[in-house]
């Protein structure tokens, strides 16, 4: 799958990262010396899983540079997503899939408003991580792990797809 990472931090840096390792198409939305690092020397992840680095790893500041996208995880803080949602717009089409891995549960409605709410699934993660360097991302506790679904409750095949790509990552739990 091809996948846009919108926001590269601890969040988007470690599940984009362990993706882009099991050979996923990933590129990753940053900025500021963060995306700089990413392009130059790639990502380094430290993980009480498992060290890796992905290099070389795609990054860039503008989405419109990416296109289309079977898949975009919104990993920016929460009082971003709104903002976010708009600057995402051109990696969205019929298909693409949006999951927010965030800490509120306005997110989805945050993103549906603009992007409308096919697109959008329900989304958390649970995981203990940061950027400790431009490029670097330490993960330090918690078993890293996702859970999302359609909005609705319904099962889909959609998010079948998109566990079982999840489950091919080291690293990473999917949740039912």
């Amino acid at each position: 799958m091809r996948f846009a990472v919108f926001g590269a931090g601890g969040v988007g840096g470690y599940f984009g990262g362990r993706l882009a390792e099991a050979g996923e198409d990933v590129t990753f939305i940053a900025r500021g010396a963060h995306l700089e690092a990413i392009r130059k020397d790639g990502l380094t992840v430290e993980s009480v899983a498992g060290d890796f680095r992905v290099s070389p790893a795609k990054a860039t500041e503008d989405p419109a540079s990416i296109g289309p996208v079977d898949a975009v995880l919104v990993c920016v803080k929460a009082w971003q997503v709104k903002e976010a949602a708009e600057r995402m717009r051109p990696l969205v089409r019929a298909e693409t899939i949006v999951v927010p891995l965030e800490n509120g549960v306005e997110a989805p409605d945050e993103l549906a408003a603009v992007l409308g709410a096919h697109p959008v699934l329900g989304g958390l993660c649970k995981i203990l991580s940061f950027i400790v360097a431009p490029g670097v991302i330490r993960h330090a506790g918690v078993t890293p792990s996702l859970a999302f679904g359609e909005m609705d409750g319904t099962a889909s095949e959609r998010v079948r797809r998109l566990r079982e790509v999840f489950r091919r990552a080291k690293g990473v739990t999917v949740e039912e």
